[in-house]
């Protein structure tokens, strides 16, 4: 067993009977339920065009009855609209990059930022960080919430902390192998940023301190997983959250790494056809519905994620009980419909780590020629195959192409392009161009 392996960071929470689970998720649902009706006008409005009070929800079943809680509810509620306290009791204001408009805002009381701490620190031990760890932070701070989460959870078992933030990746290279790191925090395409600097650097992986990657903030495959992995020598672990939510610290994975575990006690899962809303059986895939039972200041009654995923309920081998969720496959408003079929950028990325010569670099370009769809796939190649001759440059395209259809079930054009031209990314990699808007 690896340092770290098998710990868990509060037995007597992770480790409930489901029916121990049910009881405590209700209990809380029922005073979340009544905060907002007290003190969130939207929610008030909401409900009353449901029909329903919170009375009404005698059972957990119940809870599909309530309206969905949707962006568009939050940009309505900016800046302040949909917190359940008075300011005087915020302590902390996060909020999301805003890239389609007026950034969400979120707010934390003392105790939620206790919350929010405490359960960074369960998906983190599960992960494998323990006290003797230093911690590489290679998020952003700032009002982005995943930094912050990391870095407090960090510090809450005991281990220790480099609030590197991200950007300037030889100084990082630096500080892992000068301070030591053996635990590093980013997204996975910036960890693979990581890994290319250290080949060109000439610099053996094994000669550094690390040991574990906790990556999140954007979905990414178990062929980018192994490749991480590999290249460099650690165990990747996905962790969940999004700012509406928590932040990071709604769901982990333990070493085991057979889905996140959905810390229960503080949230309710749901899984929905995202066209219907309907709620679907377990097993199923669909979108992520939250809704949060302990939170104070900003509550969320069935946030609708649009991180599409599927929910587990077997017990884990590492002892935990609570729910798992599988990696997210995309979002349900950032899934691409070519040609009339849905198509996940995970999908590509699994058929292109597949292929040997491909690197993990890779963009999707999606245009519309006449009255049809046409999707081209720019992936970054070996210098061998880049300026390796034509006919074969070509048999490598066939064969990727082949691939694609095989597993997406629409044709897709290849284009090969020279090793490290494709911009390398510092947080969220941006994997999709779609010009048919245009």
């Amino acid at each position: 067993m690896r340092l770290g392996e098998g710990r868990i960071w509060d037995p007597l929470n992770e480790c409930l009977g489901r029916e121990e689970i049910r009881m405590l998720q209700f209990a809380r649902l029922r005073d979340t339920l009544d905060r907002v009706w007290r003190s969130v006008p939207r929610y008030q409005e909401k409900f009353r065009e449901a029909g329903i009070v919170p009375r009404d929800i005698q059972t957990l079943e119940d809870l599909a009855q309530l309206p969905f809680t949707t962006k568009e509810d939050l940009r309505l509620g900016y800046p302040y609209g949909m917190f359940a306290v008075p300011m005087r009791e915020v302590v902390r204001i996060h909020s999301s990059s805003g890239t389609t408009g007026k950034p969400t805002v979120v707010g934390y009381t003392r105790q939620d930022l206790q919350t929010w701490t405490e359960l960074a620190a369960r998906f983190m031990t599960a992960a494998g960080v323990t006290e003797d760890d230093i911690v590489h932070i290679a998020f952003g701070y700032g009002l982005f919430t995943g930094a912050f989460g990391l870095h407090y959870g960090a510090e809450r078992i005991g281990a220790s902390v480099i609030p590197m933030s991200s950007g300037n990746t030889d100084k990082q290279v630096m500080i892992m192998q000068d301070y030591r790191s053996s635990v590093l925090v980013s997204t996975p395409s910036y960890a693979l940023t990581i890994a290319d600097r250290f080949e060109r650097l000439g610099i053996d992986p094994a000669s550094l301190d690390l040991r574990v990657g906790l990556f999140g903030a954007e979905p990414w495959s178990e062929e980018m997983r192994r490749e991480i992995e590999t290249r460099l020598g650690i165990i990747a672990t996905d962790n969940y959250g999004l700012s509406e939510v928590m932040g990071p610290g709604v769901a982990g994975e333990c070493t085991h790494k057979c889905g996140m575990h959905i810390f229960e006690d503080h949230f309710i899962p749901e899984i929905i056809d995202p066209d219907s809303g309907e709620v679907l059986p377990p097993g199923s895939v669909g979108e992520l519905v939250l809704t949060t039972i302990s939170k104070e200041a900003f509550p969320m009654v069935r946030y609708r994620t649009r991180d599409i995923t599927r929910l587990d309920y077997e017990p884990c081998s590492c002892g935990r009980t609570s729910v798992r969720m599988a990696k997210t496959m995309g979002r349900s408003d950032d899934m691409l419909i070519i040609k009339g079929v849905n198509v996940f950028p995970t999908q590509i990325e699994e058929v292109l780590f597949q292929v040997e010569g491909c690197e993990p670099h890779y963009q999707l370009i999606i245009d519309r020629i006449g009255s049809g769809d046409v999707l081209e796939v720019q992936v970054e190649v070996h210098e061998n195959i880049f300026f390796d001759e034509m006919k074969k440059q070509r048999e490598f395209i066939d064969q990727v192409e082949k691939k694609l259809f095989s597993t997406l079930g629409v044709g897709a054009r290849v284009k090969l392009v020279e090793p490290s031209s494709m911009p390398r990314h510092e947080g969220k990699a941006k994997r999709v161009i779609d010009r048919r808007s245009r």
